[in-house]
């Protein structure tokens, strides 16, 4: 995965977000991630998974709040291989990096 924005490409941390993931944690995830490295992705396939990836980002703002740090989130959709690799699904990516101050 390829960092967008500041023009130098990176690797992004990419977490896979299941429907049984725990918000909290992930939200701990995303703050950390967030901290050391300035962006991450999350990646989810179906409804549950993109409902707990959302409440995480939710929780992470809060968490990041206190340094002086918000997150903007860019969903996505992008292909990715099936279980059984001999075909692809769709999973919705979210790109999740720090806002410019006062935007």
């Amino acid at each position: 995965m390829l960092q967008r924005g500041q023009g130098v490409a990176e690797e992004v941390k990419v977490l896979r977000v299941g429907a049984k993931t725990n918000p909290n944690a992930l939200a701990g995830a995303i703050a950390g991630v967030v901290r050391e490295k300035g962006a991450c992705e999350l990646q989810t396939i179906g409804a549950g998974a993109v409902n707990q990836a959302f409440k995480a980002i939710a929780i992470a703002r809060g968490f990041l709040a206190p340094s002086g740090i918000d997150i903007i989130a860019r969903p996505s959709f992008r292909p990715v291989p099936n279980d059984t690799g001999t075909g692809e699904i769709t999973a919705i990516a979210t790109f999740l990096e720090p806002t410019e101050p006062g935007g």
